[in-house]
């Protein structure tokens, strides 16, 4: 699965970055969205490790609200750009205090034991 796994983040990048290019005059931004860890997901619960990854992963809302930021920004300055959501956040003025309490996995969840996406 690793190997799967990275040659579509590959191509998922190489994508953005040429559509970026190519969209450019016309005033369509093209980026990507990396989880930083893993994300609550049928996936991540049914391929990934069951209960023990979801335990360890983030509220899927945190792709939402971050995609929300990215959608949302001035075009023209936002394109090929390779984003990670909590990142995203953090630039649009949440702290990491915020991040904890909205989109850990239990309530006094501590960052250092997430489960990192595969990617990072």
């Amino acid at each position: 699965m690793g190997t799967g796994y990275v040659i579509t983040k590959q191509g998922m990048t190489m994508i953005t970055h040429g559509l970026a290019g190519e969209l450019k005059d016309d005033g369509i931004a093209c980026n990507t969205l990396w989880p930083r860890t893993g994300i609550q997901t049928a996936a991540v619960k049914n391929l990934l490790g069951g209960d023990e990854s979801m335990a360890k992963s983030r509220a899927p809302e945190i792709m939402a609200d971050s995609a929300h930021v990215i959608l949302t920004s001035e075009a023209k300055l936002t394109t090929d750009n390779f984003f990670l959501d909590d990142e995203v956040l953090i630039s649009s003025g949440m702290t990491i205090d915020d991040l904890v309490t909205k989109y850990s996995p239990a309530k006094g969840f501590a960052l250092s034991k997430l489960m990192p996406d595969f990617i990072c």
